[in-house]
């Protein structure tokens, strides 16, 4: 099954028909990594994402504008002061440029001030907006996409590159608005002093326009890879300390060690390729800036010499030069952070394109985000699909039926003297074949019906493909072939809760209200009496005010389990799937926990994933698979006494030795 992590669990492990486990795909190895947006595509959604701030936009980048134009004025202040000293006039003549410099100065300081304000609060407006579409898109990804492209890709998107477009928003962006116009007006203004100034400085400009060229062309692939390599990395490292007791069981600790140490090699090495790509870039820099000050210095004495401009002029103009050492720099060493921070966008628009993709439209067995809140394996999704198509050769419907399948070893069920009478069909499963990727099938041409109001229990071996049909009923994934419909034409939802369950930080009327949010204070009560939980909840030291999650008291397996199945009757969906949830208790709690179970499932068509078979032998109808097809379907008595695959399992769990019925 699917755990809250995007992990596959080893219920469906590779060998029998599931997800590839950490062993047969390594990490960065094998998998199918998120997609990554074309740059086309994440400036198109650069643009989304600002236009809805446009005049603050505007009005930032105007007030910028002036700041940077009053700024300009002290160079020419500056070399008035040159003129003043050069003629020998009275120190007196030095208080107005004084004077004015002084008003420059905070004339300049208050407008770059409300100016960066601007910019600043524009960048965190896109970037709170950024974040809000990724995660709104990255809870609607569908989870069989989260199992190959593995939990670490996902991770190092939403903690790095939002980091890293973090910083390069509260950083970059205000510093390369800032110098870019400081470039372009001290610019003009050196052409306004002379054009032949202006000339000389775009001497470097060449210089500095190979450089930029040089350095993007190497860092966009360069800090790609370098953010596909560190989710590689990450990927094994959640894999290897995740199956940290499987390692060790199979003595893989070397193995395991040398994977991660070449995922770390090889993000290092990119890394280090990154700093030499910096060096070099500063490195001709450093040549542009020699070449166009020289020329500027060499105009400048020819200009004086020839009396076209005076030495302050010349001052001014040497002055203007030398000011753009900083902007100049400071705009291509920012291509740095624009590329790096461009690659991490990519990656994130990547994510919301997909999450916007798997939400357009109904598709059998799709539906929203989890009602309760809850992370892929424990959510509420609406009916969908399409009619059945043609009956295949493998059925099973209410009542028990004979089985016949292509394929090995289906033994017959039991055949009972009489049908019972017929009743709406709440979920159908019609010739649903599902592969976690290509030699990897997991169902075959399976068939289910379940009517409504009937509790139907999934049994059956591990890898068997239990796991992988509750989901495809529940919605959560769409299966390969076939189709999938669950609930009325119309009507509620179908709900999942799995053996993972969450319980999320706040307090525990937050947490159950995920499901319902307008529910009262009895209608929370009356939930939590449903599954027997009313009073251990009570009896928390603010009931249900109690802090709970992270950080808060702490809910062992069983009373989050209860949790979960309380926030089930809150959501009263039509169609129940259980995938396990009831195996986390022990078994201490786990008859407790099957009877709240059992209240939670009241009045409701259910799915049961049975992991205890006193469970399914309370069922309506037990279903058992094999290999990913339907073998039995029966009642507990009736497959007992057909001595098949149930009895086989029954007498393995129950310890029986009874001989074989004839």
């Amino acid at each position: 099954m699917t755990t809250v992590s995007g992990i596959p669990d080893a219920s469906d492990a590779p060998g029998a028909g599931g997800p590839p486990t950490a062993k047969d795909t390594p990490a960065g190895e094998g998998r199918e990594l998120l997609p990554v947006a074309t740059a086309a595509r994440t400036r198109a959604a650069l643009r989304d994402l600002v236009r809805p701030d446009r005049a603050r936009a505007a009005a930032g980048l105007g007030v910028l504008v002036a700041a940077t134009a009053v700024g300009l004025l002290v160079q020419p202040l500056l070399g008035r002061v040159v003129d003043i000293v050069a003629d020998g006039r009275p120190a007196a003549a030095l208080t107005l440029p004084v004077v004015l410099l002084l008003l420059v100065a905070v004339a300049q300081g208050a407008t770059t001030t409300y100016g960066l304000t601007q910019v600043a609060r524009l960048g965190e407006t896109v970037l709170a907006r950024l974040r809000e579409q990724f995660v709104e898109r990255a809870l609607h990804l569908p989870a069989d996409r989260l199992e190959r492209a593995g939990a670490g890709d996902l991770t190092a998107r939403v903690t790095g590159d939002v980091a890293r477009v973090a910083e390069a928003v509260r950083s970059a962006l205000p510093e390369m608005a800032r110098s870019v116009l400081t470039i372009v007006l001290t610019l003009a203004a050196m052409a306004l002093l002379d054009v032949r100034f202006l000339l000389a400085a775009l001497l470097a400009v060449p210089v500095q326009l190979l450089t930029a060229r040089w350095y993007v062309r190497r860092a966009l692939t360069l800090y790609a890879d370098q953010r596909v390599a560190n989710g590689a990395q990450q990927q094994q490292l959640l894999e290897t300390i995740g199956g940290a007791a499987t390692v060790r069981g199979h003595r893989l600790e070397d193995e395991h060690t040398e994977r991660s140490a070449a995922r770390s090699r090889t993000a290092v090495g990119l890394t280090m390729r990154s700093v030499n790509l910096v060096l070099g870039f500063y490195g001709r820099l450093h040549v542009a800036e020699y070449i166009g000050l020289a020329a500027v210095l060499v105009t400048g004495y020819l200009l004086v010499g020839d009396g076209a401009v005076s030495v302050g002029t010349a001052t001014a103009a040497a002055l203007y030069f030398h000011s753009l050492f900083g902007p100049v720099n400071a705009a291509l060493v920012l291509l740095d952070d624009a590329q790096s921070a461009a690659a991490c966008l990519a990656r994130l628009v990547g994510v919301t394109d997909l999450g916007r993709a798997a939400g357009d439209g109904p598709s059998p067995g799709d539906g929203p985000a989890p009602a309760d809140g809850s992370a892929p394996g424990e959510g509420f999704a609406p009916s969908g699909g399409t009619a059945p198509a043609a009956v295949p050769a493998q059925r099973t419907g209410p009542g028990p039926e004979a089985v016949s399948a292509p394929g090995p070893a289906p033994r017959p069920a039991a055949v009972p003297d009489s049908e019972p009478a017929p009743r709406p069909a709440a979920v159908t499963v019609d010739a649903v074949g599902h592969a976690y990727g290509a030699g990897r099938p997991v169902l075959h041409d399976v068939s289910l019906t379940l009517a409504a109001g009937e509790h139907v229990a999934l049994v059956g071996t591990s890898g068997a493909g239990k796991s992988t049909l509750a989901r495809l009923v529940a919605g959560v994934q769409r299966p390969t072939s076939g189709t999938v419909t669950a609930g009325t034409a119309g009507a509620a939802s179908v709900a999942l809760v799995t053996q993972e369950v969450h319980v999320f930080t706040g307090t525990l009327a937050d947490d159950l209200r995920l499901a319902r949010p307008g529910a009262t204070d009895a209608e929370l009560r009356a939930a939590l009496a449903t599954v027997d939980a009313l009073a251990w909840a009570e009896a928390l030291p603010e009931g249900l005010a109690t802090a709970v999650g992270e950080g808060g008291h702490r809910l062992d397996p069983a009373r989050a389990q209860q949790l979960a199945l309380a926030r089930l009757v809150l959501a009263d969906p039509e169609v129940a799937v259980l995938d396990e949830a009831t195996a986390e208790a022990g078994s201490a709690g786990a008859r407790h926990l099957e009877r709240s179970a059992a209240a939670a499932l009241a009045g409701r068509t259910a799915l049961v994933v049975a992991h205890r078979l006193t469970q399914a032998a309370a069922a309506d109808r037990i279903v058992v698979m094999e290999a990913g097809r339907v073998v039995e379907s029966g009642t507990h008595d009736e497959l007992r006494a057909a001595d098949g695959p149930y009895a086989t399992l029954w007498r393995a769990w129950s310890g029986s030795r009874d001989a074989p019925r004839s």
